[in-house]
């Protein structure tokens, strides 16, 4: 069993940046690929981006590609999203979710095993 726990988000100005952390318990944290996923008002969940349990390889979601990277620090049991050049089109709900299964098809919710209970980012333009 794995708790995960966002926290970071805020309004922020368009053009801005914020960076989202997602805490994990348990000691095997390690073994999990971690994702970014968000939900705006009334739109369906968004896949934004994966780090892979092992390499530390990661792939985005076309709509934040070149601007949201992600990271992890395995020893705080913690992944991080860096979040630049923001839009009001950002504006969401933003979830972490944990991974068993292989690192390919990640950026489908159903492959996820755990979740956390989401932070909110507002964009102003």
């Amino acid at each position: 069993q794995v708790q995960l726990e966002e926290s970071g988000g805020g309004l922020v100005q368009a053009g801005g940046s914020l960076r989202l952390s997602c805490a994990a318990s348990g000691r095997t944290f390690s073994s999990y690929s971690m994702g970014w996923f968000r939900q705006a008002p009334g739109k369906e969940r968004e896949f934004v981006g994966v780090i892979s349990r092992s390499t530390g390889g990661t792939y985005f979601g076309d709509s934040v590609k070149g601007r949201f990277t992600i990271s992890r620090d395995n020893a705080k049991n913690t992944v991080y999203l860096q979040m630049n050049s923001l839009k009001p089109e950002d504006t969401g709900v933003y979830y972490c979710a944990a991974a068993t299964s292989g690192f390919a098809g990640l950026s489908l919710g159903s492959r996820y095993d755990y979740w956390g209970q989401g932070t909110q980012v507002t964009v102003s333009s």
